[in-house]
């Protein structure tokens, strides 16, 4: 009798477990999707005789998080993504739920760039830039470069199949789904290259002058910086080093090539100036010198000369307009021609208006004569006398 009482209990208990294994199931509220920071409950419950107790897990870890019919999530975060069960055990069994995935959808975070490779980066070579952000649902991503407004390309990789100085610069990318948008820090991206031809250049760029001091500059676009080396054509020396070379007192040996290598560990270039040193300080001061003191010179003599011809203008209208009759006239000695040569020519002439014109030429010499007979100075009747030649062949 207690044998068959013992095998219908067991077929009892067996019965009950059953029920408890049917009802025990677990549901999550909201049951719309989950964004990071919301609150969201899960609720294990079952039908059970007694009640039954309950405990939670998320799969994959050991420890239970914690006991009773829910589990709540108060600010529920992207951590908490993952699969949960719960167990409902009485005095009668204990029964494990099936388990229920919670998904937490957020934006982006940790949003980053690297590159690839990431030693040198050398003019020519291959460059990827990689942009990689946490985000669910997975994000899209925008690449930029700083100071450029437009977009370079869409998608988490940028890359450079040979890239080139001109790549150089900050770089960052933007990652974006439906919950937000992130930006990454920039990374820069420094091209190493070497130099480009250099220019050259001389100061000053008139024509150089023997005995002046003349300046040549070389520069060329490098990465890093080159270092300059001064040649001129034909030694094989160098002259200087350095980006500015100076040559002081120039003379007309140093006229010819010189040429500037620049050089740095990607490579180097060279660049040629041709100089041409000119005539020196001495003969070009000659060249002012002369014309000037010429110039000084006939400046003096010239105003000497124009002074001496108004001296004798004035003395000529003075002596015009102080003259009175009878009065002692200095007259110069070749103010009149040759009178017997006058009389002889106004006899040949036939025409009485050239007669008269010739003999009118001279002053009345009678008077004259006069002038100097009532005169009692000798010395002034010599010059009246001597004002005119031969009155007596008038």
């Amino acid at each position: 009798m207690d044998r068959k009482w013992m095998e219908k209990h067991l077929l009892l208990s067996e019965s009950l477990l059953k029920m408890v294994q049917s009802f025990l199931s677990v549901s999550v509220s909201p049951s719309a999707e989950i964004v990071e920071g919301n609150s969201v409950t899960l609720t294990c419950s079952s039908d059970a005789n007694p009640a039954a107790n309950y405990t939670w897990y998320k799969e994959n870890e050991d420890n239970p998080l914690s006991e009773g019919p829910q589990l709540v999530f108060s600010s529920i975060q992207s951590s908490d993504s993952g699969q949960y069960f719960c167990t409902a055990e009485n005095m009668l069994g204990r029964r494990t739920s099936r388990s229920i995935s919670i998904d937490v959808k957020y934006g982006p975070k940790l949003t980053s760039v690297s590159v690839s490779p990431s030693a040198e980066i050398v003019e020519g070579s291959s460059v990827t830039l990689t942009c990689s952000s946490d985000a669910n649902p997975a994000a899209n991503y925008t690449w930029y470069k700083e100071n450029v407004y437009n977009p370079l390309s869409e998608g988490p990789q940028l890359v450079f199949s040979s890239i080139q100085s001109s790549d150089s610069g900050q770089y960052f990318c933007t990652a974006e789904n439906m919950l937000g948008r992130r930006t990454s820090r920039s990374i820069s991206i420094d091209v190493k290259y070497g130099p480009k031809l250099p220019s050259v250049s001389v100061s000053p760029s008139a024509e150089i002058v023997e005995g002046s001091s003349v300046t040549l500059t070389c520069s060329s676009d490098a990465n890093p910086a080159a270092n300059y080396t001064w040649y001129k054509e034909n030694e094989d020396s160098p002259k200087a080093s350095g980006q500015i070379f100076t040559i002081t007192d120039v003379r007309p040996e140093h006229s010819g090539n010189y040429y500037c290598e620049a050089q740095n560990s990607r490579g180097r270039q060279n660049s040629t100036l041709h100089l041409i040193v000119g005539a020196g300080n001495s003969t070009t001061i000659m060249h002012i010198i002369w014309p000037t003191v010429v110039v000084l010179i006939l400046i003096p003599l010239l105003l000497l000369g124009l002074w001496a011809s108004w001296t004798q203008f004035r003395k000529k209208k003075t002596l015009s307009s102080t003259t009175k009759p009878h009065e002692p006239v200095e007259l110069e000695l070749d103010s009149c021609p040759d009178y017997e040569n006058i009389s002889d020519t106004a006899a040949k002439t036939e025409d009485p208006e050239e007669q008269e014109d010739l003999l009118d030429s001279c002053p009345d010499y009678e008077n004259i004569s006069d002038t100097a007979a009532k005169t009692e100075d000798p010395e002034e009747q010599e010059d009246l006398s001597d004002s005119c030649p031969v009155y007596g062949n008038i």
